[in-house]
């Protein structure tokens, strides 16, 4: 008898049918089922199976506690139809925490501490958020594992998976040698050890060896002096990260950031200086100008930065030592020109002036007119020094 004996579980197989996923193939995810299901001590207080099948929607193609034999559940299993949509992965677990773990749907009491698992079957990449619901489903306390076939995404499975990662996403390359995984499974789930049993005292990850165990810790962490529990390490420390600018370290893991006016890049680690002068991303009111990540504000020509540093007021352009001109400064909005005082002349070069010239010429009456004035001025002069004599 190859059936487990050891785990009583309460186990949900998610099956994707989207419309990636041939006739012919998912009639090897059924296959797989049925197989899955002959390792398995199923019962009413053994292990109980329930089955759901999703795409764009989500069938509950049975519960768990609808079958107690395998007769009847590979039966049920055989008359399977595809979906043939979507991929909304998130929308199945979530349904499988609302719908089908509870006690209604055949889910025994907390008390009873049988492991509430799900095994979700995909090959794509989820079309809605599956990470939330997948770590709401885990605190939940459900284990998930997580099953890639052909082109599934690698990192949905590990964000949907369970911790340890190696232990709980598995990935073939095709629908025909899915059933590769059932020997996988068995021993997962019925391994008579200390660490499949729950006897053992690790804090994080339990390593069977042999008849005895081993401690190790998740990723981040490292095993203490007591070989039980964990701490973890500084994840941002020299040599640790490959973050490009700030490593922030994260229970365990780490995150990068960058420095003020970059931005991460896609690959999460390095940064590139962002245009801080793009429109919206600065509050200089004329000239932006980009400096190394930073920015600092201009103004045009014409215009003088207020104390502010952002916004400009016109500048008086005829004020003392903005203008060249020689004589007169004319504003003239932002511009000027320039002019002469009264008597003078603007010179070619619109800057300096020179003296205006007069007309020399006079007609004959105004110097007869001239001349007589003056014989008379000199009679009047000869007359006054006589008789200032007398």
């Amino acid at each position: 008898d190859t059936a487990c004996k050891n785990r009583p579980l309460d186990l949900v197989f998610i099956i994707d049918s989207s419309r990636s996923v041939r006739p012919e193939e998912f009639e090897k995810v059924k296959i797989f089922l049925s197989k899955m299901i002959d390792t398995l001590d199923v019962g009413e207080k053994t292990t109980r199976v329930a089955v759901m099948n999703y795409a764009s929607t989500v069938k509950v193609e049975f519960p768990l506690r609808t079958y107690f034999d395998k007769a009847s559940m590979k039966e049920a299993v055989s008359h399977i139809e595809p979906l043939s949509a979507g991929t909304m992965t998130g929308l199945a677990i979530q349904t499988a925490m609302d719908e089908v773990f509870t006690e209604e749907m055949g889910t025994r009491p907390a008390s009873f501490n049988i492991p509430k698992v799900v095994i979700v079957v995909t090959d794509g990449r989820p079309q809605d958020q599956v990470q939330d619901v997948a770590a709401s489903a885990r605190t939940a306390g459900i284990e998930i594992y997580a099953v890639g076939v052909d082109r599934a995404d690698m990192q949905s499975l590990r964000i949907m998976a369970s911790e340890p990662l190696d232990e709980h996403v598995f990935y073939v390359e095709t629908y025909g040698v899915i059933e590769k995984l059932t020997s996988k499974f068995r021993e997962t789930f019925c391994a008579a050890n200390v660490c499949a049993l729950g006897t053992h005292d690790c804090e994080q990850v339990c390593v069977s060896n042999g008849g005895s165990y081993l401690c190790d810790c998740y990723e981040g962490y490292t095993l203490n002096p007591d070989k039980r529990t964990c701490s973890a390490v500084d994840m941002c420390a020299p040599g640790r990260h490959e973050c490009d600018q700030i490593c922030v370290s994260n229970n365990g893991s780490y995150v990068c950031e960058c420095y003020e006016g970059y931005t991460l890049n896609p690959d999460k680690k390095t940064c590139s200086a962002m245009d801080v002068c793009a429109p919206g991303r600065h509050d200089c009111a004329q000239v932006c100008l980009s400096n190394d990540g930073s920015y600092s504000c201009g103004c045009f020509e014409g215009y003088t930065l207020n104390p502010d540093k952002k916004t400009c007021s016109a500048v008086d352009m005829c004020a003392p030592g903005r203008h060249d001109c020689e004589q007169v400064c004319v504003r003239d909005d932002l511009f000027y020109t320039c002019d002469c005082y009264e008597g003078y002349t603007l010179n070619p070069d619109k800057k300096t002036c020179s003296r205006a010239i007069t007309s020399t010429l006079v007609t004959t009456e105004e110097s007869c007119k001239c001349e007589a004035i003056a014989a008379l001025q000199d009679s009047v002069t000869s007359r006054l020094e006589a008789l200032s004599t007398k």
